[in-house]
């Protein structure tokens, strides 16, 4: 979980934001809280708060929108007592899924669904726009730079994913004959270490990495 939220963190920094990470909200009379918010960003300028939980566990849909509900509605309840002042504050709950069914709905206890191969293909989209030697990603944002490096060497490493793909093609040929979409990572391949997303998975993703080395 630590590595989601830093991966958020270090992509809402990169883009100006100001983030929070683990903030503890709804102070009560014993001096417990109420409720802890996984990452919190907000940008001075576009007046956006943005609330992200990740998530890695194998739980019912059921199960999720419990827990997510809870996480959202503290977000409600207290976030707007810090940021109450900024005029035209806009404010999105964001619950990033990596395990699991690619889910139906588009919203979970309040939030946005954010599946993590979009989020990555959100990421890679825009790194695979920048000029690496012009507009490096600074150090500072470990996680973000590597990713760069993903994006400007594709054309290299677009073969090598195919080939991992294609050697796992008889061991997922079970999965491709069903319909069901995943939205990451299934229990299996979670223990396992292995992709189980093709290109097919992800229609409207992953659209630098189709680049073969031709590009």
């Amino acid at each position: 979980m630590e590595y989601l939220e830093q991966l958020v963190r270090e992509w809402y920094e990169y883009q100006g934001y100001f983030v929070r990470q683990d903030m503890w909200v709804g102070l009560e009379q014993d001096g417990s809280y109420d409720c802890d918010l996984s990452v919190v960003a907000f940008h001075p300028t576009r007046r956006h708060v943005v609330h992200v939980e990740p998530s890695f566990d194998l739980l019912s849909w059921e199960e999720r929108e419990r827990h997510f509900q809870t996480k959202f509605d503290a977000g409600r309840r207290y976030l707007h007592r810090i940021f109450g002042a900024e005029p035209h504050l806009q404010t999105e709950h964001i619950a990033l899924i990596v395990a699991g069914e690619r889910p139906r709905a588009h919203t979970i206890g309040g939030g946005r669904i954010l599946c993590m191969p979009d989020f990555l293909a959100e990421i890679l989209q825009h790194l695979c726009s920048l000029d690496m030697a012009a507009a490096v990603v600074p150090e500072q944002w470990g996680l973000i730079r590597t990713l760069q490096f993903v994006a400007a060497y594709r054309g290299q490493m677009a073969p090598l994913l195919a080939m991992s793909a294609n050697g796992q093609a008889g061991a997922t040929s079970s999965q491709a004959a069903s319909p069901t979409k995943r939205c990451g990572l299934a229990a299996g391949d979670q223990q396992l270490g292995r992709p189980t997303h093709t290109k097919g998975d992800n229609p409207g993703g992953y659209t630098c990495l189709k680049e073969t080395s031709e590009g």
